[in-house]
């Protein structure tokens, strides 16, 4: 149960920080870490291990969390605690490595995201896109977990360099060098398809 002798506007307008702060005293304030955060956390992990294994990875996230929160720090993760918990969330992945992988390879093969609903009259223009998610799913399988990690963190969740910085512990800098090197492979691999499309057609 909810401590109440706070208004709820109040909590609501509490930072991240300040919220973790009083779990540390009061744990079900911890709820509200959930409530704020736990919509993009799940999304993240839907779209890189299915939206079947989306929850149980999601708790597993957050129970995490709970347990490190006397670890969390504003200095780390200055701008909340999003990258924080995507951090723990891409740890949490890790243990899923190997399903995540053999997704990758079946996205490959077949262009298709079962995270992403696809609206039925719109099936006549996703050939070319399907293609592209192919080549896109391919390159992600082969990338290094860093690289990867990196990548999608960015690209799916949103995260800032700084922030992708405080999620997996890294520097920023390294998080650049991650980030070229994803980026180059993506690019190198769809220029090579734009260049067999217009061979097809020239």
């Amino acid at each position: 149960m909810m401590d109440r002798s706070t208004p709820p506007e109040i909590e609501i307008e509490q930072s991240d920080t300040s919220l973790i702060d009083r779990s540390l005293r009061e744990p079900e304030i911890f709820a509200l870490v959930f409530d704020r955060h736990g919509g993009q956390v799940h999304r993240y992990l839907a779209r890189r291990a299915g939206p079947a294994d989306a929850d149980d990875l999601m708790s597993e996230t957050f129970l995490q969390a709970f347990k490190q929160r006397d670890r969390f720090t504003s200095s780390r993760s200055p701008t909340g605690a999003l990258p924080w918990l995507l951090g723990i969330a891409t740890n949490v992945l890790r243990m899923h490595q190997r399903s995540e992988t053999r997704r990758w390879a079946a996205m490959a093969r077949t262009g298709t995201d079962p995270a992403v609903p696809e609206p039925t009259d719109q099936v006549a223009a996703r050939v070319d896109a399907e293609v592209t998610y192919r080549l896109m799913a391919g390159v992600l399988e082969e990338l290094a977990d860093g690289d990867r990690d990196a990548l999608l963190l960015f690209a799916w969740a949103g995260l800032t360099y700084e922030e992708i910085s405080a999620a997996l512990g890294v520097p920023v800098g390294t998080v650049r060098s991650r980030l070229h090197r994803a980026r180059l492979r993506l690019r190198t691999a769809l220029s090579a398809t734009n260049d067999d499309r217009y061979d097809d057609h020239g």
